[in-house]
């Protein structure tokens, strides 16, 4: 009988859905644990960073609903934003503006649903334990309403405005992007040092890496202290190609040492630029379109993108005379964190949240939430610190929640949707009232949409019942996520609750880290270390993979292995062969007779481990857990314990009816509480196992978890224990490196030792398979020295000429060295004059060993010497 690990996978898949084992009791909300679910974007696709997220999430939810808590995990498809838009004009061969946008939504929609259905089989297929009852989507009517109640909320408590400022925007998306959704890289660029003209007819030289923004310059900056440049403060300088005038003005933040220590202020090349404007009431020139190329204002360079036009530009900077040099420096950029295109900065309206007013708030949620890891907070804290910009929460896309407003065709009156129409699509229907200003019924409507984080960030007030707050799930408890979206998702969701309800919104925060390829790289299919999880399931089972995300750190990236996944398909091998052994002799629950010592030491072991793994599900570690019942399973119960009983086990005439029994029942113990241990990391096999041995019907997953019986925590059982398993290890060591069948029988063996191995030489004969085995005090060995070998090299460095006296004296004087050495110090005397050997001078002492003038093999080890004759 084999391991079949599809066949068992499959079939529990199956009975767990069809018996809804994994249903949340609305009814029973005394014991609740809710979950935070992270919704994924429907990428049709589940990758490895998935799999690590939602094994962390799926060991949680098994584990509490055994400890007796009614879990609910849920699952939601984050399915707005900029990643299905960019799939729909991939596939199509379309940009969104060349068909209706109802069009190119229903095209959206109708991927989003594809790719939902692919994961969903994808992540029931892990064995994940989620309450597919509970399954909402952010794209249906019911939770857009709800993304726009919150909306408008906000809106009325003047939480949420809209104004004219410096946004991040993508030029590749066509829309602006938060703060929080611009990555930070590094490249190769110029610092090109320019000639600005003084009215005078003199020059000054300023460095800058965007001569392309020329047009958009307002002012020319130096530090207040720096001595080149203090009469320069005040005046004005030509911008070239341009001609036009800009005044030069002195600020701290000016670094004399960067270039020449004079740097243009453009409206905007970085968020430094931003700075500067507003602290000088600078003038704003926006010069570049939506798409990413240059306006009018550009003059010539018009309609060139942004890199085409720096190449020009710094060519006619070059011809006019103007150009001085170019150096290559290294510069970090902003770019998208979608399409990992550059950003820019410009101008323009939109809806923001005033995230600014509730950064007290944010940061007292922060600390009611328990952190696992406690210095993820830190990173929170430290965004929360450096936030500048409001977050912008518009976007020019489609595939989104409509920003449920409306402006009056005749005076501009901005109208607000009611609560009680939502959802509304304003592009598709009006205002139920007439404009409260001017009594209008003609309305403009607002074609941006929501940021998709405006969706995810109300996961846990859905899941509570959000506006009619349940505030026996509130907070809820738990929010598992990436540390790469601290930022966004723990950050958003926190501003929205306390904006809300004021409240935090989670008692705990779970963070893991980001998969890495082999390499240590981030995993990625262009640096070609992207390893799919299909293959892997195929092939070592979901249990296997399971045990591979389960082995990380929590909050630390962890390089994928396929050593671990092997490592994992082993474990389930070893496991099952082991307990279809078992299985031929448990359940026994009825003894009440004399245990063996193998049988105490194991059941010390087995309490100690429920004691332990009870304590690192407690604190997610999980990696430490899975880890512990390894050791547990594969060497303790396999290695030892197994074939300690098995001679017990098939000679009851032999060894007895009770010890058969003691061991029945022992091995009962043992299995019937690995299997529960096991069951949050590998639950297909430990169903299978469960149902097989212990129950037809009732599902492991509902069963109690296990209890400690510290009635067997007793020292003297680990030792006695301990004891035994040396001396069988000694023995075991000695047969396989002789090459003797561990079930060839040994004829007789001598053990020498001060210790009492009465109560386990019964054990020691039938594990080994001893047809004859004498304990004594008695030594009666007798033992010839033939060589000692020396490290030549250290006596030589230490004793030079005098060397081959020393060795000519040890191979004289074996026996004598010999007992030096058992008492721990040489010092041998040659003519008067003394030498002293250290241990490590000593590389081997080869011995014959006799008793009663025959040769014997021998064993030593501290408090043991093991003869075995030959």
């Amino acid at each position: 009988m084999s391991y079949n690990h599809k066949e068992i996978e499959e079939k529990w898949q199956r009975f767990w859905e069809e018996n809804q084992i994994y249903k949340f009791d609305w009814n029973n909300l005394e014991k609740a644990y809710i979950i935070d679910t992270p919704p994924p974007y429907p990428t049709g696709e589940i990758h490895l960073g998935h799999v690590l997220n939602w094994v962390y999430i799926d060991i949680v939810a098994r584990y509490k609903r055994m400890r007796g808590f009614n879990v609910l995990f849920p699952q939601g498809w984050d399915c707005h934003g900029l990643p299905t838009e960019v799939k729909v004009e991939e596939k199509y061969n379309i940009r969104k503006r060349d068909i209706p946008r109802e069009k190119f939504r229903e095209l959206c929609v109708k991927l989003t649903r594809e790719n939902i259905n692919r994961m969903r089989a994808q992540l029931k297929r892990l064995g994940f334990s989620i309450d597919w009852s509970f399954e909402y989507i952010t794209m249906e009517p019911y939770y857009i309403k709800l993304s726009q109640l919150a909306f408008i909320k906000m809106y009325k408590q003047g939480l949420i405005y809209r104004g004219e400022h410096p946004v991040f925007y993508c030029p590749r998306c066509e829309t602006v992007i938060a703060q929080a959704e611009v990555e930070y890289d590094e490249r190769e660029t110029y610092l090109n040092y320019i000639k600005f003209l003084k009215e005078d007819g003199d020059y000054v030289i300023i460095a800058t890496t965007r001569p392309e923004l020329l047009a958009a310059c307002v002012a020319v900056a130096v530090h207040p202290r720096d001595e080149r440049y203090k009469d320069l403060i005040g005046k004005n300088l030509i911008v070239p190609i341009y001609n036009r005038k800009v005044k030069v003005i002195a600020d701290e933040d000016v670094d004399p040492n960067f270039g020449t220590g004079v740097v243009m202020i453009c409206t905007f090349g970085d968020k430094q630029d931003v700075l500067w404007v507003k602290r000088h009431n600078l003038n704003i020139i926006n010069i570049l379109n939506t798409d990413g190329t240059l306006n009018e204002i550009a003059g010539k360079y018009k309609g060139l993108y942004v890199e085409d036009a720096r190449k020009k530009i710094i060519e006619d900077l070059e011809k006019e005379g103007y150009l001085i040099k170019k150096e290559r420096i290294k510069q970090r950029y902003g770019k998208c964190w979608r399409c990992k295109t550059p950003v820019e900065i410009i101008v323009t309206k939109q809806y923001f949240v005033n995230v600014r007013k509730l950064k007290d708030k944010i940061l007292e949620a922060a600390d009611k939430m328990k952190w696992y890891p406690e210095h993820m907070k830190i990173r929170l804290k430290n965004w929360v610190e450096s936030m500048i910009w409001d977050w912008v929460i518009s976007r020019q896309r489609i595939f989104a929640t409509p920003i449920p407003i409306w402006y009056c065709k005749k005076c501009g009156e901005t109208i607000i949707a009611e609560e009680d129409e939502l959802p509304v699509f304003p592009e598709k229907q009006s205002p139920k009232n007439p404009c409260p200003k001017c009594g209008s019924k003609e309305f403009i409507p607002e074609t941006d949409v929501m940021d998709t984080w405006m969706d995810s960030s109300i996961t846990p007030l859905f899941l509570a019942g959000w506006p009619n707050l349940n505030e026996k799930i509130f907070p809820v408890d738990l929010r598992p996520q990436g540390h790469d979206i601290i930022r966004t998702w723990i950050y958003y969701t926190i501003v929205k609750s306390v904006a809300l309800v004021n409240k935090e919104p989670f008692k705990e925060i779970l963070i893991n880290g980001m998969v890495l390829g082999e390499d240590g790289r981030k995993m990625s299919k262009s640096l070609g270390n992207y390893v799919e999880v299909e293959p892997l399931l195929e092939k070592y089972g979901a249990d296997a993979v399971r045990q591979w995300a389960a082995l990380a750190t929590i909050g630390e990236d962890y390089p994928f292995s396929l050593k671990d996944v092997i490592f994992g398909y082993r474990f389930l091998v070893k496991l099952y062969n082991a307990f279809n052994f078992a299985s031929k002799f448990i359940p026994y629950y009825d003894f009440n007779g004399k245990l063996n010592v193998e049988d105490l030491w194991i059941l010390y072991k087995l309490n100690k481990l429920i004691i332990d793994v009870t304590n690192d599900l407690e604190n997610y570690n999980f990696s430490s857990a899975l880890q512990r019942i390894h050791n547990f399973a594969w060497h303790d119960f396999c290695d030892f314990y197994l074939e300690e009983i098995k001679h017990r086990l098939y000679n009851p005439d032999k060894y007895g009816y009770e010890s058969m029994n003691a061991a029945r029942f022992t091995l009962t113990k043992i299995v019937y509480n690995l299997l529960k241990l096991l069951s949050p990391f590998i639950p297909h096999f430990t169903e299978e196992f469960y149902q097989k041995i212990f129950s037809k019907g009732e599902s492991i997953h509902k069963t109690k978890w296990p209890e400690p019986e510290r009635k067997y925590l007793n020292e003297e059982y680990l030792k006695r224990g301990e004891l035994l398993n040396r001396i069988i290890s000694m023995l075991r060591k000695y047969k396989t490196s002789r090459k003797i069948s561990l079930a060839e029988e040994l004829k007789r063996v001598i053990i020498i030792t001060d210790n009492n191995l009465e109560d386990i030489v019964d054990t020691i004969k039938g594990t080994i398979r001893i047809k004859e085995l004498i304990v004594t005090k008695e030594n009666k060995l007798r033992e010839v020295v033939d060589e000692i070998k020396l490290n030549i090299a250290n006596i030589g460095k230490r004793y030079k000429k005098d060397t081959k006296r020393i060795l000519e004296y040890i191979s004289k004087n074996k026996e004598r060295i010999y007992e030096m050495y058992k008492m721990g110090e040489i010092v041998i005397e040659i003519d008067g004059k003394n030498y002293k050997l250290e241990k490590d001078d000593i590389k081997e002492i080869k011995r014959r060993f006799y008793l009663d003038d025959k040769e014997v093999e021998v064993i030593e080890e501290k408090d043991f010497i093991i003869i075995v004759e030959k």
